[in-house]
């Protein structure tokens, strides 16, 4: 007889390679036969909602690895809620209108001005639909569940509709009005922007100090002073009308190079030191307050600019004396207004000098720099030209400088309702919990929101004009658009005349003939995703306002954050949301940004084709996300090595499962031996831990947890000696039905607990687990930790345990080092224990040889009596010696006992009863 066939050796057609590349899309073509997403919602039904909204990634070119970390995390959120009392549904979104799309199509060669807007449109919205689809199989390649067959998008009609809805709301509120104000204008979009829009980066600027010459002093200033003001900015000269000084800043006139020039005493010294003046000597000294309304002389154009006083004036940089354009500046807007100036922009939509710019016509306003340098040079009005290399805004799509311009546009009052936004921020859950205070200030401190765009890919503005010039909103109007735009969708408003949008028979007293124009300007798009409250929440029977959690990257607290919050508080006084969760970017495995120059992008396509999704999603838990996080190939390499070790052990316990009926032979938790019961105490801790981290966010808690469950309890100690029993013994025999009691526990538990993690891996484990009635893990809910009698004990006792075992296993290193022993189960150990110690072992029923792997052992003495060769550690002092006798054919163990059974001359009595009882025939 051969006695390897006696061995009850792992049996499972699990395999071993994950081949995850291959195997996970047939998985995912198993969840479309059986319409996983329904089954699990149809499961859940009835039980409280969970709501996390999507926030929509922009429909345009392929997923990188910032949309992938960001969908995984919302994946493992649903299903986590999904497994645990919940009913998540999750239906992905699209933002689809914008300047991307446009520049994409212009780019594929459409000449845009050779057709109309509407035709146009049509082009963008097909484009549109085409990312969607591209999109859409790359995130379900992640193993990312949703309603993919009904996804919401912003261009769609309904969309549209609820968002006309929400805009009139806003406006029958007051929060709507048209102004002439300085926003950023993106001269490369030709369209204003939004401060989400915008973006920082470095640019070298002229810096020039320039004297504008008293005009008229009030009686407190010299007309041969000059007032000197400094700028980055010398194509804003042009539109001077005034200087702001602040009214509580001591100013000082004073004589340097034969001319007499007036700045903040706080700042002598540095403006000396950068026009170059030797030894200025102080002549006079005044109040800020004194000089409101002495008139200087433009230097260029030699009318008048009005000196006022302005809280925005500091001492941080420049002269004090700041030059004041109010079409191109906020501050100076605002003081221009106090003041009664006009708003004057000489700067057209392409950002070109226009005729009031006299003498500059036509030039790129970063062209006029130089010219407008000279003139004042020519004027001798120019006092220093040096340049500057400083953080500038840019426009965040086409990575151009923006500039300050006053435009005539729409904008939402802000400041109207701050308090309710503050208030709704309040009442927000932020993770992390700094995510309030970013929000917080943000809101406090932003201006009023520019929601016009000059484009033509996007919601027009749903407003009619009168004859003379009124704005016409009214919920007659909004009521009617909103209908036409469900019906038709928004390009009917390009496609029609202002009276064919218009309710029948509509009058207007501000139009006698009858005649009506519409708005031509769109949308900003923030106003687009963020009404997505009402044009999806509201508007789905399987959501609901408001979601539980809206989770982004944290560029999104200026962006999505902030526009849904702005819209849903304009028009329910709440958030949105009742939680904000929000992550970092990723960076290179050096902490680089990615670019295509450096050669560090991580694409998640090729990562998926080399190694799987699952190892993204891994990945994903692994980081501490609501920072910044690193990826690289040797990080997904260790990961992939987690992932390993994670798969080796639930092949391990299938395979030693292969003969297990749970129905049949199943062992109640009271008639286990002690280290069973200990084993189901370290699984019930790692359940209650799981379930905390899911609960919390904290990924990487799981994926540390699992991943030290399957090394460290399972693998290095449990399974490690239950080998000798799980492949020696007889089937039936009691401890292996306990061990594999407690191995059918644990696989269990764990492909459910990695579930929302690793959705591929634990579907195609739990279809080989015997006695399971759901077709697929994501069909059941989490397990829950069970009360265990005297847990705390058990767990106590075998961890003093564990203790002692780490340095058996020491002792036994070292001498497998010094070649005493060979494997393990050529020892034999004698432990010389204290009281505490040896009372520990001998309250241990379980085979003490067994759970150490050894032959031979014994506890020889007191500690105190080890003799000098003993490895004296913690708990023991150790002797590993040759364990004597022969090595049993049959389970390598090394006993005299070999031969004792006359029939079976090479094995131990133990084998030789198995043997005699099961394989004789």
């Amino acid at each position: 007889m051969d006695f390897k066939d006696t061995l009850l050796m792992p049996k499972t057609e699990f395999p071993m390679r994950g081949n995850l590349p291959k195997r996970e899309p047939e998985i995912q073509g198993k969840w479309e036969e059986l319409n996983i997403y329904e089954k699990v919602q149809k499961r859940t039904e009835g039980r409280p909602f969970f709501i996390l909204h999507d926030g929509p990634p922009y429909a345009n070119g392929d997923i990188h690895i910032g949309h992938a970390l960001n969908k995984i995390l919302k994946d493992m959120i649903v299903r986590y809620k999904s497994m645990s009392g919940y009913s998540s549904p999750y239906v992905p979104g699209w933002d689809t209108h914008g300047l991307p799309i446009e520049q994409a199509l212009t780019n594929k060669g459409v000449k845009r001005k050779e057709m109309t807007v509407a035709e146009f449109r049509k082009l963008c919205e097909e484009y549109a639909y085409e990312q969607i689809d591209s999109q859409r199989s790359q995130f379900k390649r992640l193993g990312v569940r949703g309603d993919w067959e009904n996804p919401y998008i912003t261009l769609k009609p309904a969309y549209e509709a609820q968002q006309i809805k929400v805009f009139g709301e806003m406006a029958k509120k007051g929060y709507i009005y048209k102004g002439l104000k300085p926003v950023y204008w993106s001269p490369s979009s030709e369209s204003a922007l939004a401060e989400a829009e915008i973006e920082y980066k470095d640019k070298r600027s002229p810096s020039i100090y320039v004297g504008f010459k008293v005009k008229n002093g009030n009686s407190v200033l010299a007309e041969d002073v000059e007032i000197v003001i400094w700028t980055t900015t010398p194509w804003t000269i042009p539109a001077n009308l005034g200087i702001s000084v602040h009214p509580e800043l001591t100013y000082v006139v004073v004589a340097a190079n034969g001319r007499k020039f007036l700045v903040a005493e706080a700042l002598l010294e540095s403006v000396a030191n950068e026009i170059g003046w030797e030894n200025p000597s102080v002549l006079q000294k005044v109040q800020g307050k004194d000089l409101e309304k002495v008139i200087a002389e433009h230097p260029l154009y030699g009318r008048d600019s009005l000196v006022m006083l302005g809280e925005h004036v500091t001492t941080d940089a420049g002269t004090g004396c700041v030059h004041t354009a109010p079409g191109h500046g906020e501050d100076d807007f605002i003081v221009g207004q106090k003041y009664g100036l006009e708003v004057l922009s000489p700067v057209d939509d392409k950002g070109n000098m226009t005729a009031e710019a006299e003498g500059f016509e036509g030039l790129f306003y970063d062209e006029a720099n130089k010219p407008i340098t000279e003139k004042l040079q020519e004027e001798g009005a120019l006092l220093k030209l040096s340049f500057i290399t400083h953080s500038y805004p840019h426009d965040w799509r086409t990575k151009k400088p923006v500039i300050f311009r006053a435009t005539a546009q729409w904008f939402a009052s802000i400041k109207d309702f701050r308090s309710d936004l503050l208030q709704a921020i309040n009442d927000t859950r932020f993770v992390p919990a700094w995510g309030e205070t970013r929000l917080y200030n943000m809101v406090r401190d932003r201006g009023d929101w520019c929601i016009s765009r000059q484009r033509a890919w996007g919601v027009p503005i749903p407003v009619f004009y009168a004859e003379n010039g009124e704005a016409i909103i009214t919920d007659e109007t909004i009521d009617h658009v909103s209908g036409l735009f469900r019906e038709h969708g928004s390009n009917i408003w390009f496609e029609r005349d202002a009276k064919d949008l218009l309710p029948e028979g509509f009058t207007h007293p501000g139009s006698p003939n009858g005649q009506f124009t519409k708005e031509t300007d769109i949308m900003d798009v923030w106003f687009d995703s963020g009404s997505s409250h009402q044009a999806v929440l509201l508007e789905r029977d399987d959501l609901q306002r408001p979601a539980d959690l809206y989770l982004e990257g944290s560029d999104q607290y200026r962006g999505w954050f902030n526009s849904s919050l702005s819209t849903a508080v304009a028009v329910t006084g709440k958030a949105p949301y009742n939680g904000i969760l929000s992550h970092g970017f990723v960076l290179d495995g050096e902490g680089r940004k990615m670019s295509k120059s450096l050669g560090n992008v991580v694409v998640p396509a090729k990562v998926m084709n080399q190694l799987g999704a699952d190892i993204l999603r891994l990945w994903v838990a692994s980081v501490d996300y609501q920072a910044d996080v690193r990826v690289s190939d040797p990080i997904l390499k260790q990961v992939a090595e987690v992932y390993r070790k994670i798969r080796n052990t639930f092949r391990f316990l299938l395979g030693n499962l292969d003969d297990f009926n749970p129905k049949r032979d199943a062992v109640a938790f009271e008639d286990l031996r002690e280290v069973d019961q200990f084993m189901l105490v370290k699984l019930n801790k790692l359940i209650k831990h799981v379930n905390k981290s899911y609960e919390n966010y904290e990924f990487a808690g799981v994926y540390h947890a699992v991943n030290n469950f399957c090394t460290l309890d399972l693998s290095a100690f449990y399974l490690d000696f239950a080998k000798d029993i799980l492949y020696i013994e007889a089937a039936g025999n009691a401890d292996r039905r306990a061990i594999q009691t407690v191995l059918y526990e644990s696989l269990q538990s764990l492909v459910k607990l990695v579930a929302p993690i690793l959705p591929h891996t634990a579907d195609e484990v739990w279809s080989f687990i015997p006695s399971v009635s759901e077709e697929s893990v994501q069909l059941t809910d989490l397990p829950e930790a069970r009360e265990i009698p005297q847990a705390d004990q058990l767990e106590s006792k075998w961890n003093a345990f564990l203790k002692v075992r780490d340095e058996v296993l020491k002792a036994l290193e070292e001498a497998r080092n010094e070649k005493v022993i060979g494997k393990s189960l050529t020892a034999k150990v004698s432990l010389y224990v204290n009281s505490k110690t040896k009372e520990l072992l001998d309250s241990i029923e379980e085979n003490l040889g067994q759970l150490f792997i050894v032959s031979g052992f014994e506890v020889a003495g007191s500690y105190d009596e080890a003799p000098a060769h003993a490895l004296k550690l913690d708990q023991a002092a150790i002797v590993v010696t040759k364990a004597e006798g022969e090595t049993c054919e049959r389970c390598w163990v090394v006993t005299p006992e070999v031969g004792k059974v006359e029939e079976y001359p090479t094995l131990c009595p133990r084998c030789a009863s198995v043997v005699k009882e099961n394989y004789e025939q």
